[in-house]
């Protein structure tokens, strides 16, 4: 296995030389730079990565906790934290939490085994000592897409308020006055934000939420078929279900179609966290989006502010309404926003 020695002696300079290399440290001249990187490169020399976060106490490596690996939102989400911290020079380690808090509470305990240097975290429930325990010791960490109330870590967020009241006041004007939510999981905070603001909303238009058109989901596509199968029953059912994610969104457009009814003819969809697959079903679903790229990028460069010593501050970004024709819009009038 070739060593820094035999790095040092190709090139014709000191070990000490080639570590700066290395490092990038800016007192090596262009020209010793020049032979440590040719040198590195001709006997295939690979830096030892154990050996070197034992001298400086750093990994270079990120933990990653998401809420579930088989919604396409963490996925894509997952996907541009990974590529923003190979970026910034971070490898990134990922653990599924399956929407369990134990599950969750095990990635995180094993990510700081392996001695991570920051941790970023969309939390499946909202109350976990474990990571007050992990926010007090100091070890870097930020909050994306969910947060804690009471632990003192940035967030980086999307703010759906204002999409959510787009939604509503879309549908107002479609003429539709009964509607629906299938929420989260009470648990967490986006969960019970949702809710919220979709009952602030339909306020605003002298609509009441009345209890048997709220639906207890868990943001998955099992749950949204079973809220949808008891709002179909009820004596009066809504004229729109609106899904707190994209998972239940699926689940309730399976549940109008086994039954037999139409989208959005019998009953409307529109959903919260907008995906690929919405624009391919039929009717294209209408969808509030996040700003995932941006948020896996600035949830990035917020953690590897703490890790190199910096305070950054929490980030919310707006989410924006999609319209396309799973309420009954007509063809044309699908857009982007309102």
């Amino acid at each position: 296995m070739t060593s820094i020695k035999d790095v040092a002696a190709q090139a014709g300079v000191s070990v000490a030389t080639v570590s700066r290399v290395l490092n990038s440290h800016p007192s090596v001249s262009p020209d010793a730079r020049t032979r440590v990187l040719a040198a590195v490169d001709a006997l295939g020399y690979r830096p030892n990565a154990v050996a070197r976060s034992l001298r400086t106490d750093q990994t270079r490596t990120l933990g990653l906790v998401i809420s579930d690996v088989l919604n396409p939102y963490f996925t894509e989400l997952a996907r541009f934290v990974e590529e923003e911290a190979r970026a910034l020079g971070y490898s990134v380690i990922i653990g599924n939490a399956d929407e369990r808090p134990e599950l969750q509470d095990h990635h995180v305990r094993t990510l700081l085994d392996r001695r991570i240097d920051g941790l970023l975290v969309s939390p499946a429930d909202g109350d976990s000592p474990l990571m007050a325990e992990v926010s007090r010791g100091g070890t870097p960490m930020v909050f994306v897409d969910r947060w804690m109330p009471g632990v003192d870590v940035p967030v980086v967020r999307a703010d759906g308020r204002h999409a959510i009241r787009d939604l509503v006041a879309h549908l107002h004007a479609l003429g539709h006055r009964r509607l629906a939510i299938i929420a989260g999981p009470a648990a967490t905070t986006t969960g019970d934000e949702r809710v919220e603001a979709f009952r602030e909303a339909l306020r605003a238009y002298e609509l009441d939420l009345p209890e048997a058109y709220i639906g207890q989901g868990d943001f998955q596509a099992d749950s949204g078929r079973r809220v949808t199968e008891r709002f179909l029953a009820l004596p009066e059912p809504p004229e729109v279900v609106f899904a707190a994610d994209n998972l239940m969104a699926l689940g309730a457009l399976d549940a109008i179609r086994a039954a037999g009814l139409r989208v959005p003819q019998d009953m409307g969809i529109a959903a919260f966290d907008d995906i690929p697959w919405f624009v391919h079903t039929d009717p294209p679903i209408t969808a509030i989006a996040q700003p995932t790229g941006e948020l896996g990028r600035a949830a990035v460069r917020a953690l590897v502010d703490m890790v190199e010593g910096r305070s950054p501050q929490s980030v919310i970004l707006p989410a924006r309404l999609v319209v396309r024709r799973s309420c009954g819009e007509p063809a044309s009038e699908q857009r982007s926003n309102l």
